[in-house]
């Protein structure tokens, strides 16, 4: 099933598409426009806390998602199996599942809309495009791009729970032996 949708997307294929898919994919390679975006708001003090958790749950992303899953499921990736397609971008050299573009894109994008929703509607369609530009240029099946937005959403809304829960708890402390 996973081919057929890659298949099925592959005649999506025109120049301008093209050009554009390997623009936004770019925009993930990794994880960068996020890590910017949240030094970004790190820099101001409104969105300091916001920022600070981008990086926080960006990094147990690639602990979680690239060093752990990735090399204990070792999925060959649609682009290993399937050389007839000729691909737009270098052939990625990691195993496949699960999307390490999409997981840090769901992540950051996550955060900032529980964060704030306004901002967070666009880095979520932005998150989705990028998700999409993977399977687009073949080298992820849908599977790997659904583990990602799953894990990376409950990374995100974890880190922004748990975080909240323990400087509440902080605060409780510090007012209780005052």
């Amino acid at each position: 099933m996973d081919f057929n949708i890659l298949y099925l997307i592959d005649k999506l294929h025109n120049p301008f598409l093209d050009r554009i898919m390997i623009f936004i994919t770019h925009l993930g390679d990794s994880g960068i426009f996020w890590i910017i975006l949240a030094l970004v708001l790190i820099y101001f003090k409104k969105t300091r806390k916001c920022g600070i958790h981008v990086i926080i749950a960006l990094l147990i992303g690639v602990i979680i998602g690239n060093l752990l899953i990735k090399n204990i499921v070792a999925r060959n990736r649609p682009c290993w199996i399937d050389e007839s397609i000729s691909l737009l971008i270098k052939n990625p050299d990691d195993y496949s599942f699960p999307s390490g573009h999409t997981l840090a894109s769901f992540i950051a994008s996550t955060m900032i809309f529980l964060h704030y929703k306004k901002w967070g509607i666009p880095c979520l369609i932005l998150a989705t495009l990028i998700a999409f530009s993977r399977l687009y240029l073949f080298v992820h099946f849908p599977t790997d791009v659904l583990a990602g937005i799953i894990i990376g959403t409950i990374i995100s809304a974890s880190v922004f729970y748990l975080s909240d829960k323990y400087f509440n708890l902080k605060k409780e402390q510090t007012f209780d032996t005052i």
